[in-house]
């Protein structure tokens, strides 16, 4: 690599065209040991700052580069690479390229580029996936990275060089085959995506009428609106060749009360749509059973439709997955537990304990330069830099720890299971409900506890009593212990955040242990990643596996693994999870899918049964934080609660408080004085040579944080208010 090529970072506020590479940190660094530092970190590539025409092609470059996959098979693989107009196509081999069997497909130009040079890594970071590529010497990679600089240089100014689209022809010829053009190109996925939602909207009504005493809720209207609003755009869809695939999915996507409706609607109009042929036949050839009978119940078509996409996690050579089934099967597995309105007291008499049921301010937007802040922290660990509060959600992570045990009634249904790979299901579906409350919840990050900082959370209604701590800052780790009297849950997590240029990472190190009497499950979490950090919508998505331990004392030992799988291009899979249940000599014993943000179900298709629902949302949820119910009880502060409180609860904390209040200024000046405050007492620490000493917890043999079992006992007697406690804020 020449030396006039230089680095700078991407401003997302500019617009392709000149390329300028300019340092991409600033300061002059004259010895060896700077230099090696610079070397060791992540460098940018800036977007072009100014329009030019005579950029000129750059050669075709093509070769084995390394590839890292995360699942499954983590590590580097050898994959070949063809760069060819500012694109970066690859597959498994030259052979394979050339067959056009691609496994990837991306658009350096619209993609952020970083590198490192001492360990010879390249990241491009497109708005869906991050590909992270090495190469295997130096001379290697200096070639590539020299042709991605140009190539992306290249394409860049192209976007922008493309000319306007050309006016409509006046002849109607020419209209038509433009219109014919355009539909016949029309993406299937598309399609999907939106019977995703008409088949979701038609779940949630159904189970709002189950859950709440309201008034009846006619799903046949509401099925027939739904239908209705498609059914002008599907109708257009089918005029151009593209009913044979559409109509099987449509048959298996609507329920039984509104296929009358959709039948005779197409049938109206068949001669047109399908020509002679009934449509009918048609959807009872292709559908793969019959429309099951209660309304509640619904089937999806398998993904047969999805092809070859550039995302990280390389397709396998066999994708096809089932998204949803049947959930009225066994409907009492789903029940689900909202607990807004009333506690069930220990002798089992209801006792009226009104939960609020919204937060007191909506979300305040405003304007953050995110790329200010984050420019200069390219592949580093998050967790140290100080965030603004604007980016914050009026929660804290021990408050996050407690909302994983939201649906605990599973752990209680599973202590009451004597078989114990059924025991195992209830515990995978669990482990499973914990990333449920994070598909609403992209838009912010909670608040980092302080140091000593505790959370208590007491619901006999689910029958649990909670408590976390913050015992470490240095590394930031975060310990909690749960219990009732059928299971005692707890973890110890650190978690180690990433920012990619356009996403950010999130990978959880700890591990979460569970007893269900003389059994004791372990897993750790899977990798989380945010997408779109800097502009457009954020999404998050979970992608790895889950292997849940199982050890006993007495009976049989079972074994699960779930995996949570990446999504492909066009999300068809979004939240997918499978997995399987297994005895000792590995037979697998039971089959699980489903998605962690909606449901998981047990056995295969049609015939499956919904183990776990998620909640419905609380009505304008977007505007409160995407808060689920739950969540917006665990910071309510009750006069009855306050006197039994440590200071150090997260309830008492000022910034957070004053954020769910909505007053910006003064949480963002709470929050400084906070952090001023924890640093001078972790100065006074050092000088005196002191190390911080957890209250409620202690390491174990194993290195692991457990309770040491004095909360509880502490806050009955003496009272945490004739106790002393460090002032955390």
């Amino acid at each position: 690599m020449s030396t006039e090529d230089q680095i700078a970072p991407l401003s997302p506020k500019t617009s392709p065209a000149t390329a300028t590479i300019t340092p991409f940190t600033q300061r002059k660094e004259s010895n060896s040991s700077s230099e090696d530092n610079r070397q060791d970190s992540w460098e940018l590539v800036e977007d072009l700052q100014g329009l030019t025409g005579n950029i000129q092609k750059p050669e075709k470059q093509e070769g084995l580069l390394l590839k890292k996959r995360k699942w499954p098979m983590k590590g580097w693989h050898k994959r070949y690479f063809l760069l060819e107009r500012g694109i970066l196509t690859y597959a498994k081999t030259g052979t394979d390229l050339k067959k056009g069997r691609l496994r990837g497909r991306i658009d350096v130009g619209l993609s952020v580029m970083a590198m490192k040079k001492k360990s010879m890594c390249i990241d491009l970071d497109t708005e869906d996936s991050i590909y992270h590529l090495k190469a295997k010497t130096r001379d290697l990679f200096e070639q590539w990275v020299t042709q991605l600089r140009h190539h992306r240089t290249f394409r860049q100014n192209e976007i922008t060089m493309e000319p306007p689209e050309r006016p409509l022809q006046s002849d109607p010829t020419a209209n038509r085959r433009e219109k014919l053009n355009t539909v016949t190109f029309l993406d299937l996925s598309e399609c999907e995506s939106a019977l995703l939602e008409l088949n979701l909207l038609l779940k949630n009504m159904e189970v709002l009428h189950r859950t709440f005493s309201a008034p009846a809720i006619n799903l046949l209207q509401v099925g027939l609106f739904a239908c209705v609003s498609l059914y002008l755009w599907i109708k257009y869809v089918f005029m151009f060749g593209l009913c044979n695939k559409f109509v099987y999915m449509l048959s298996c996507y609507w329920p039984k009360s509104t296929k009358p409706i959709m039948t005779q609607m197409f049938s109206t109009d068949q001669e047109v749509l399908v020509g002679s042929r009934p449509l009918r036949q048609q959807v009872s050839s292709e559908s793969r059973g019959s429309i099951p009978e209660s309304l509640s119940e619904f089937f999806d078509a398998k993904e047969y439709l999805l092809s070859g996409s550039s995302s990280e996690n390389e397709a396998s050579d066999d994708d096809s997955y089932v998204s949803d089934v049947s959930d009225s099967t066994s409907v009492e597995f789903c029940r689900n537990e909202n607990g807004v309105a009333k506690e069930i007291s220990s002798n089992g008499n209801n006792c009226a304990v009104k939960r609020r049921e919204r937060l007191p301010s909506t979300r305040m937007n405003e304007s953050v330069n995110l790329w200010s802040i984050l420019r200069s922290n390219i592949g580093k660990d998050l967790s140290k830099v100080a965030m603004p509060v604007q980016l914050n959600e009026p929660l804290n992570t021990l408050q996050r720890l407690c909302e994983e045990v939201e649906y605990c009634h599973l752990l209680d249904t599973a202590a009451n299971t004597h078989d114990p790979h059924m025991r195992m299901v209830y515990i995978a579906a669990f482990a499973v409900s914990a990333y449920a409350c994070s598909f609403t919840r992209a838009g912010g990050k909670p608040f980092n506890p302080i140091l000593g900082e505790t959370y208590e959370c007491l619901r006999p209604d689910k029958g649990f009593h909670f408590i976390a701590e913050q015992v470490s800052h240095h590394p930031p780790v975060s310990a909690c212990h749960c219990e009732s009297k059928n299971y005692t849950f707890w973890q110890d997590v650190r978690w180690k955040n990433k920012f990619w240029g356009k996403s950010m990472e999130i990978v959880p190190m700890g591990v979460t242990r569970l007893e269900l009497f003389a059994d004791r499950y372990e897993w750790s979490k899977v990798t989380s990643c945010i997408h779109n950090i800097l502009s457009g919508q954020r999404w998050i998505e979970h992608y790895g596996e889950i292997s849940i331990k199982h050890s006993t004392t007495m009976g049989d030992v079972s074994l699960c693994k779930v995996t949570f799988l990446k999504s492909r291009s066009g999300g068809l899979n979004a939240n997918e999870v499978e997995g399987m249940v297994t005895d000792s000599n590995g037979r697998v014993i039971h089959s699980l899918f489903g998605k962690w943000n909606e449901a998981l179900y047990l056995g295969k298709p049609p015939s499956a049964t919904c183990i776990w629902r998620a909640n419905p949302m609380p009505e304008d949820h977007e505007q409160y934080y995407g808060f689920t119910q739950f969540a917006i009880e665990l910071n309510e502060l009750e006069e009855g609660l306050k006197p039994l409180l440590p200071l150090t609860d997260t309830r008492f904390r000022p910034d957070q408080r004053l954020l769910e209040e909505g007053d910006i200024a003064g949480a963002e000046e709470q929050k400084e004085r906070t952090e001023v405050l924890q640093r001078e007492r972790r100065r006074v620490l050092q000088e005196n040579n002191i190390t911080h000493s957890p209250r409620f917890f202690k390491r174990a043999e194993d290195d692991s944080w457990v309770s040491n079992g004095t909360y509880w006992d502490l806050r009955k007697d003496p009272g945490f208010s004739k106790l002393e406690f460090p002032v955390l804020w």
